[in-house]
């Protein structure tokens, strides 16, 4: 059986400036097997996030293939994509996105209930990432009443609510000091590691990414492995 979580193959995205193509990425190839963290760096517009958006099914690309857990989407309806990106993938961005009126543990336990489960497990599974991320003392405590690094390890916590398989995160730690940027990256990859989790990580940081256990480069549209 095979472990891969999240598989490209030959992904080819295209913008237009005015009259003028422009091929952000080349024939792109990747996977992300479960439990592996990958780093994907890249000068600033060379697609990394056009990437994640594409893997996490929030765009088509203009041709290849986007495989998730085995299931090739390109077909798909759309209500089946969002189901996949519900139940498979969890997301997180430089900025926290919390929801300001609700406290630490119910930013966890909403997108849990959106996906059917009932309140007292998702309560349950909120407070077991809350205990992980050592924020328990901080569950009741709305987004505005925490710290940054507080703030992005309840977006984390958040992102692997409903188990996913994949984890996508876009640049997780820049809005962070540096001091606080690797503590919060110590607690995201043990998160990954005890849940086997397939992580896909985009960073401008080369000490965080040298951390992974592979690195992936964007160079000119195509990738590159380090």
């Amino acid at each position: 059986m095979s472990n891969t979580a999240l598989e490209l193959q030959f992904v080819v995205q295209t913008f237009h400036q005015a009259e003028t193509p422009l091929e952000v990425l080349r024939g792109v190839n990747l996977t992300v097997e479960a439990g592996e963290i990958v780093a994907l760096v890249g000068p600033s517009g060379s697609g990394k996030s056009t990437l994640l958006q594409i893997a996490g099914l929030l765009e088509h690309p203009q041709s290849g293939e986007v495989i998730v857990k085995g299931e090739g989407v390109k077909d798909l309806s759309d209500d089946r994509r969002t189901e996949i990106r519900r139940q498979e993938l969890g997301f997180v961005y430089q900025y926290h996105h919390l929801l300001a009126e609700f406290s630490a543990r119910e930013n966890i336990i909403i997108p849990q209930m959106i996906a059917q489960t009932d309140k007292k497990p998702a309560r349950a599974r909120a407070d077991e990432l809350l205990e992980i991320m050592g924020l328990t003392d901080r569950a009741t405590h709305r987004p505005a009443r925490l710290s940054g690094g507080e703030q992005q390890r309840v977006a984390i916590a958040r992102a692997l609510a409903n188990k996913p398989n994949i984890l996508l995160a876009d640049e997780p730690t820049g809005n962070l000091d540096p001091t606080t940027a690797d503590g919060v990256f110590n607690l995201l990859t043990d998160l990954v590691k005890r849940t086997g989790v397939g992580a896909l990580i985009a960073t401008h940081n080369p000490n965080l990414a040298n951390r992974m256990d592979r690195i992936v480069s964007l160079e000119d549209g195509v990738l590159v492995t380090s």
